[in-house]
C-alpha cells in the first residue's frame, strides 16, 4: 500500500516547519527541482539554510498543475537519479516551502517578493523567455506581455513586470533589493536578466530603470544536469521503487554541476559547502559548457531526427553521429573556446559522450531539437560566428544547420514523420521551393549570416551535398 511522501523513509529529517522562505524561484519546472532546489535541499540536510526556502512562482495558466501537484503533497517530491549502470539514488526533497500561482494570487506573489526575508529572486523561464532579440541584443517591448506591462506596470504579467513591481514596492518601503538570478542555459545569463528587467523598467519609469540598474544585482551562473520531461512511466515507476504517491516526481542523470559568480549583496545561501563553485568570471565555464554539451545535444537531434531515432542515447552511440559531433567539437568549437580555470577538456568531452549514452534518462531527440530557435543561435551559431571573424573552419557548422533545415520539413529519410519540434517549416518549404536563403534568411535566428559569402557558400553547398547523399554518408565525407 502506498504512502505519502512526508511519511516516506527518504524523507528530508530536518524540521520544515522551521524553514522560511529567502528565494522565490519563477518558473518551477523539472530542472529546478533538480538542480538548484536540490543543492538547498542537501545545505537543510546538514542543519544549514533554513531561512532559504524556496517559494515557487507560476505565471502560465499551464503552471496550475505544478501547484496543484506541489501544494496536494506539502511541496514535497522525489528526485530520482539514474546511473548509466541501472541503480537508481532515489531522494525526497524539501527545500521549497510553497508556490504561489500568479494569474490568481497576483498580491500574494508580491507579498512574497516584498518580504525583507526574499533576498533572491531566481529564474528558469527557458532559453526563449527573456524577451531578447538574438541579433540585436535589444529587448522587444512590443511582445503583448511587455507591452501589458509597461502599460499596467502595478498589475504586472510577466516575470520581468513583476520583478520590476516588486523592486518598486521594495525602494517605496526602504526595503534593500533582492538579487536576481538567472538559471537559465545563455550566454551571460545575468547580464540577459538586467537588460530585460532593466529594459521592462524603463518602458513605464526611467527613473525607476536606473535605479534598479545601479542597485541589484544579477550575477551570471552556468548550470548543467540533464533533467528529461517526466513521463507516466516515471510517475508508476517511483510508485513501484519507492511505495509512495508522488503527482510528479523528477528524473535526471547523476552528473550536476552549478558555476556560479559570487555577487548576492543581500546574501546568499553557502552553495560552496555543497559543491557549487563560487567564481568572479563565469564566462570560461559557460562558453565550455554551451558550446560542448548544448551544441553536442543539437547535433545529436539535427542528425539523429533525419535518420529516424527517437532518444539521445542512441544518436549518442550510432558511431557515424558520434564521430561527427566529436569532430564538431574539436575542430571548430574547441579552438574558440577561453582557457577554462580547473577543467580538463579533453575529460570534459569524454564526460559528454558517458552522459549522452546514458540509457536509463531517456532523453528525446525530440526535446533537444525543442530549443533549435532559441539555442541554436546561443549554442552553435556563435562558434560560427567567432570561426569566420578568425579565418577558421565553418564547414561542420554549416552542415548541422542544413540538417536541421532538412529535419523540420518533418520527414526523416525512411520516409517516416518527424515530430514537429519549432514552428520553423515556413521558411524550410521556402528553401525547397528554391529559395536558397528561404531558411538561413531568417533573421530572427540566424541574423546577418545569410548575407556573409563564407557561411553561405558552405551552407548551400552541405545541403546539396545532404540531399544528394543523404545523412550517414554525408557524416562520413565531412570526416574523410
Amino acid at each position: 500500500m502506498t504512502t505519502t511522501l512526508a511519511a516516506s523513509p527518504l524523507a528530508p529529517s530536518y524540521d520544515r516547519s522551521a524553514i522560511t522562505t529567502g528565494i522565490v524561484h519563477m518558473g518551477v519546472g523539472g530542472f529546478h527541482r533538480a538542480h538548484q532546489a536540490m543543492y538547498l535541499d542537501r545545505l537543510m540536510r546538514e542543519g544549514k539554510a533554513l531561512d532559504w526556502g524556496i517559494c515557487g512562482v507560476g505565471l502560465l495558466p499551464q503552471d496550475a498543475r505544478m501547484r496543484d501537484a506541489l501544494t496536494g503533497q506539502d511541496f514535497l517530491y522525489s528526485l530520482t537519479l539514474k546511473h548509466p549502470d541501472g541503480h537508481h539514488e532515489p531522494a525526497i526533497i524539501g527545500s521549497i516551502c510553497d508556490y504561489r500561482f500568479a494569474p490568481e494570487d497576483r498580491a500574494g506573489v508580491l507579498e512574497v517578493m516584498t518580504a525583507p526575508t526574499t533576498r533572491i529572486v531566481s529564474l528558469t523561464v527557458t532559453e526563449g523567455g527573456y524577451n531578447i532579440d538574438d541579433a540585436t541584443g535589444v529587448f522587444r517591448a512590443d511582445t503583448p506581455g511587455a507591452a501589458h506591462d509597461a502599460a499596467n506596470p502595478h498589475v504586472p504579467e510577466t516575470s520581468f513586470g513583476y520583478i520590476v513591481e516588486a523592486l518598486r514596492l521594495r525602494r517605496e518601503a526602504g526595503t534593500a533589493p533582492f538579487t536576481v538570478m538567472s538559471c537559465d542555459n545563455l550566454p551571460g545569463n545575468g547580464k540577459i536578466a538586467r537588460t530585460a528587467v532593466v529594459s521592462q523598467a524603463r518602458l513605464s519609469d526611467p527613473e525607476l530603470a536606473d535605479w534598479i540598474d545601479a542597485n541589484v544585482a544579477f550575477p551570471n551562473c552556468m548550470v548543467d544536469r540533464i533533467t528529461p520531461q517526466t513521463t507516466p512511466a516515471d510517475i508508476e515507476e517511483v510508485r513501484a521503487e519507492l511505495d509512495v504517491e508522488d503527482a510528479w516526481p523528477v528524473v535526471a542523470e547523476p552528473f550536476t554541476q552549478w558555476v556560479l559568480e559570487d555577487d548576492f549583496p543581500a546574501g546568499r545561501p553557502p552553495y560552496e559547502e555543497v559543491g557549487v563553485q563560487m567564481v568572479d568570471d563565469v564566462v570560461p565555464y559557460e562558453l565550455m559548457k554551451l558550446r560542448l554539451l548544448n551544441a553536442s545535444h543539437q547535433g545529436l537531434a539535427h542528425w539523429g531526427r533525419l535518420l529516424g531515432m527517437e532518444y539521445a542515447h542512441t544518436a549518442a552511440a550510432d558511431p557515424d553521429i558520434a564521430a561527427w559531433v566529436r569532430a564538431f567539437l574539436e575542430r571548430e568549437a574547441r579552438p574558440r573556446l577561453l582557457p577554462v580555470p580547473g577543467i580538463d577538456l579533453d575529460e570534459y568531452i569524454d564526460t559528454l559522450f558517458e552522459r549522452f549514452t546514458n540509457e536509463a534518462i531517456a532523453d528525446t531527440l525530440l526535446r533537444l531539437a525543442q530549443f533549435g530557435p532559441s539555442g541554436m543561435p546561443k549554442f552553435v551559431l556563435p562558434t560560427v560566428r567567432d570561426n569566420l571573424a578568425a579565418g577558421g573552419a565553418i564547414r561542420l557548422g554549416a552542415a548541422m544547420c542544413a540538417a536541421w533545415s532538412l529535419g523540420v520539413l518533418g520527414t526523416d529519410e525512411n520516409g517516416e514523420a518527424i515530430p514537429v519540434a519549432d514552428d520553423l517549416r515556413p521558411f524550410a518549404e521556402k528553401q525547397e521551393a528554391g529559395d536558397e536563403l528561404g531558411f538561413i534568411g531568417n533573421r530572427e535566428i540566424f541574423g546577418d549570416l545569410a548575407d556573409d559569402e563564407r557561411f553561405r557558400t558552405a551552407y548551400i553547398e552541405e545541403l546539396a551535398a545532404l540531399k544528394r547523399e543523404g545523412a550517414r554518408a554525408r557524416m562520413r565525407a565531412l570526416l574523410a
